[in-house]
């Protein structure tokens, strides 16, 4: 199956392409919602996570306490580090699973950190979702209610803007309306449809 890594900064609008690209017949592995499966009460990895961070990272029932762990990390790029060690594995592990079960015409694996944490061949073409660092400023305001320097931490966490565009196949401009983002899909699904067609003749 033809394997599109999909990529991008933080607050670029990497779910609504999937999204998109999942209702026109793709199938969709998403990297974030493996590591909250993964990320369950009782988990091998919540104990993990709880050994190097202290039991004061869980709730009562067991949960990860989502808001302070990420306030950790992006204030200690050592605790950073030690979360990337436990979880980084665990997620590709999974991906490395799905994939030959994905049901699609070609599979899309969305990672945020794909470029920077992937392993070495698990995507064909790398897509870059891409909006200007303001954008991305404001959408993660308001989506993630955290302020301005934290949001500011993250985004300067990640792999810098011109960067992952450079190491991109494809780019798809997320700066605009949602009907042009629509149509950018429209456009890369057709050729990416073309491209596993080609594969499967050829094999």
């Amino acid at each position: 199956m033809l394997k599109i890594g999909l990529t991008g900064g933080v607050g670029s609008g990497k779910s609504t392409a999937c999204r998109m690209f999942d209702e026109l017949g793709a199938a969709i592995i998403d990297a974030d919602l493996i590591a909250r499966d993964l990320l369950q009460p009782g988990a091998p990895a919540v104990a993990r996570l709880a050994a190097l961070f202290g039991d004061g990272v869980l709730d009562a029932a067991g949960h990860l306490k989502r808001a302070e762990l990420r306030q950790m990390i992006f204030s200690d790029p050592n605790k950073r580090r030690n979360l990337d060690s436990v979880m980084h594995p665990l997620i590709y592990a999974k991906i490395a699973e799905e994939i030959p079960q994905a049901q699609g015409i070609y599979c899309i694996i969305a990672a945020p950190l794909l470029l920077e944490t992937a392993p070495a061949g698990l995507a064909d073409r790398v897509l870059v979702i891409d909006c200007p660092l303001k954008q991305q400023l404001a959408r993660v305001l308001q989506r993630d209610g955290v302020d301005w320097r934290q949001a500011r931490r993250i985004i300067q966490s990640q792999m810098p803007r011109r960067r992952r565009l450079a190491m991109a196949d494809d780019v798809i401009d997320n700066s605009n309306s949602i009907a042009h983002l629509a149509e950018q899909v429209q456009n890369l699904h057709q050729f990416y449809k073309s491209l596993a067609s080609v594969r499967t003749s050829s094999a």
